[in-house]
């Protein structure tokens, strides 16, 4: 019996993302994905990874790091990319699901 590949490939990707509290953004779905920013050499990556954290956990304030770094919001501008509140375009590299949904989103330079 064949066997069924570890990682389901989304294509339904969130609508926009909305930042809440310091390292959390929530999708049109109210669903809350945690960051964490990964640089490697000139190339910026953002891991997303849905979660479920409670919202009296959601600080009214954003941290330093994620308000000068990350944006403030992503919107799907294409099927496979996102526009971000400071302008700049994201490609999805990634979007699986096993035992939770991540995404991991590139900025394209000169965007």
């Amino acid at each position: 019996m064949a066997e069924l590949p570890s990682n389901v490939h989304l294509t339904l990707h969130p609508m926009y993302l909305s930042i809440c509290g310091p390292w959390v953004y929530e999708d049109e779905n109210h669903r809350t994905w945690l960051h964490l920013i990964i640089e490697t050499g000139s190339v910026l990556q953002v891991l997303l990874r849905q979660v479920d954290y409670p919202s009296e956990h959601i600080a009214l304030t954003t941290s330093l790091k994620t308000s000068h770094t990350m944006p403030s919001m992503w919107t799907l501008h294409h099927d496979s990319q996102y526009l971000d509140s400071m302008g700049r375009l994201w490609r999805i590299m990634q979007h699986v699901e096993d035992d939770m949904e991540v995404m991991i989103l590139e900025l394209i330079d000169n965007s």
